[in-house]
């Protein structure tokens, strides 16, 4: 009789632990797609030239830094909005030094959060963003003997999802502290170039912007290229290992 309670006990416990945790998801879900929204309308309105995008911050005072710093945070979470567009903005009205110091101070507060809510909820939050093909592609990240190594190089290389990532990587055995470190690192060369970017946009030199672009876009291509070939490589290893252990 003891144990029948305590069957029933449990199965209603988990019962409710599943309703709570579908209805969080769902209160996450709306709440994302309305900032989305948000942020999406804003970025439309004030992103129509470099000029515009800094009145718009500046319209806020010292409290513009705080928007900034936000939108940064937002367009992490959200992992839709493109960062280089908040990037590029931060270094145009800021300069490339704060502009930079803003953006990271936003990758890592957004990072912690989406960390913390992946190792929460788990693969039920990761499959909102990411689709159930592409977490089977990337499983083989979370066996990897060198994750440390890998995680630094698919945040390093220009051109790849480093916000879908983060949502990914709460999956794998890696800690918040080390997660922080490592890609906070790796994002630092690809959010300088934006803020640069967007600083030589302010003092008008459309040629050396030009060529920072062209170069950059060049680089993101053979970026992507790379992650892919990686990706192909070691899922492939991942696979055979897997064929020999069954074997």
């Amino acid at each position: 009789m003891i144990d029948s309670k305590a069957a029933e006990n449990s199965k209603e416990y988990i019962k409710r632990r599943r309703i709570v945790g579908l209805a969080s998801l769902l209160i996450f879900l709306a709440l994302s797609t309305g900032l989305a929204y948000f942020a999406y309308r804003v970025l439309l309105q004030h992103i129509d030239s470099p000029e515009e995008f800094r009145a718009y911050i500046e319209s806020f005072g010292w409290k513009g830094r705080f928007v900034l710093l936000g939108l940064q945070c937002l367009q992490i979470v959200v992992a839709l909005i493109p960062g280089e567009i908040v990037e590029m903005g931060a270094g145009y009205a800021f300069g490339p030094i704060e502009g930079t110091l803003l953006c990271m101070g936003g990758v890592a507060i957004a990072s912690t959060f989406v960390f913390a809510l992946t190792k929460k909820w788990g693969i039920r939050l990761v499959e909102l963003f990411i689709s159930k093909e592409k977490i089977n592609e990337l499983r083989f990240i979370n066996s990897e003997r060198k994750l440390k190594r890998m995680t630094f190089i698919l945040f390093f290389i220009p051109g790849t999802p480093k916000d879908l990532f983060t949502y990914f990587f709460g999956l794998t055995r890696l800690r918040l502290h080390e997660f922080l470190a490592i890609s906070i690192i790796a994002r630092i060369p690809s959010v300088v170039s934006s803020t640069i970017g967007g600083h030589i946009i302010s003092s008008r030199d459309y040629l050396a912007a030009g060529i920072l672009f062209a170069v950059t876009g060049l680089v993101s291509l053979g970026g992507m290229a790379l992650y892919s070939r990686i990706a192909r490589s070691r899922r492939d290893a991942h696979d055979n290992q897997v064929e020999i252990e069954n074997d």
